[in-house]
C-alpha cells in the first residue's frame, strides 16, 4: 500500500518540515490541510505555489491532496460554494495533487434535499476539475457520515472526477460494517483515511491499533496499490500525543495489517 499523512496531524508544520517527517518515516505522500492557518491555502500566490511543488520534489513526497472545507450540501447559495470549489481544485492543480477533500456539511436538511444540492454543486463542479485533471472527492462525514450516504451522492452525479473519500471513523460511527462501506464506496474510491479512537464517546486520536477502529477488515477489501492516509486530529485535541514519534510504529502497524493473506 501507499502511505500518507495527513498535516492536520502536524498543524502549522513549516512545508520543508512536513516533507521531511513524511519522507524520514516512510510515507509516500501528503494530504495538505488547506486552511488560512496552514503554509498551505487558496490564497498563495503562484510563487509560493511553486515553491511547495519544489520543496516536494526536492524530498520525493507525493502531495496526494488539498484538503478543503468546502461543504457541498450546506443550505444557502450554490456561487459561494462552487467558487470554493474552483479555487480549491486551481490549489490542487497548481500543486500537482490528484485530489481535493471536501465535506457534505448538509445539517439537518432533509437527507433527500441535502443529497440533491450536493450533487448539484458537485456536477457543476465536475467540468473544471476534468479540465484540471482534479478528482474532488467527498468524504464519509457529518451529515453524509456512512459510506451509503456518500455513495448515494456521487453515484447521482455519476461524473469520474467525483469520487469519494472513506473515513473510516464515520461510517464506524455510523454504525456501518465496514465489508457494507466498500461494496458502496469502491467504485468511487479515491483513497481511504484511518485514524483510531477508544470509544464512540472519546475520538481523541490514539496511535494506530490503540483503539477499537476495525482497521484490518477496512484494510482487509483494498486493492495492494490504493493509498491510505494516517488522518491524526491532533489541531482537534491539542492534549493528544504528538504525530511524529507515532508515525514509525503507525506504518508498520498499516503495513501488518494491509499485508496479503498467506
Amino acid at each position: 500500500m501507499k502511505l500518507a499523512l495527513s498535516t492536520l496531524g502536524v498543524p502549522g508544520m513549516p512545508v520543508a518540515d512536513v516533507v521531511r517527517l513524511a519522507a524520514g518515516h516512510g510515507y509516500q505522500g501528503v494530504e495538505l490541510r488547506a486552511h488560512p492557518e496552514e503554509p498551505v491555502h487558496p490564497g498563495l500566490t503562484p510563487a509560493e505555489r511553486a515553491a511547495v511543488v519544489a520543496e516536494f520534489e526536492r524530498g520525493g513526497v507525493e502531495i496526494l491532496t488539498v484538503a478543503g472545507y468546502a461543504k457541498v450540501a450546506a443550505e444557502g447559495a450554490d456561487e459561494p460554494v462552487l467558487a470554493e470549489l474552483a479555487e480549491l481544485v486551481e490549489l490542487a492543480h497548481d500543486l500537482g495533487a490528484a485530489y481535493v477533500r471536501v465535506f457534505p456539511g448538509g445539517g439537518d436538511q432533509d437527507p433527500a434535499t441535502a443529497d440533491a444540492v450536493a450533487a448539484r454543486r458537485l456536477g457543476a463542479a465536475a467540468s473544471h476539475a476534468a479540465d484540471m485533471d482534479v478528482r474532488i472527492l467527498l468524504e464519509t462525514h457529518d451529515s453524509h457520515r456512512a459510506g451509503a450516504d456518500v455513495a448515494r451522492v456521487v453515484g447521482t452525479v455519476g461524473h469520474g472526477q467525483i469520487g469519494a473519500i472513506w473515513d473510516v471513523m464515520h461510517t464506524w460511527l455510523a454504525g456501518e460494517d465496514p465489508a457494507a462501506s466498500h461494496a458502496v464506496l469502491a467504485p468511487h474510491l479515491g483513497y481511504v483515511q484511518v485514524k483510531d479512537i477508544a470509544s464512540a464517546e472519546d475520538t481523541t486520536p490514539l496511535a494506530l491499533g490503540a483503539g477499537v477502529l476495525p482497521l484490518k477488515s477496512c484494510l482487509d477489501a483494498l486493492a495492494p496499490d490504493s493509498w491510505v492516509c494516517w488522518e491524526y486530529e491532533k489541531r482537534w485535541y491539542p492534549r493528544a500525543a504528538a504525530l511524529p514519534e507515532l508515525l514509525a510504529p503507525g506504518r508498520e502497524h498499516i503495513l501488518r495489517l494491509g499485508a496479503p493473506k498467506q
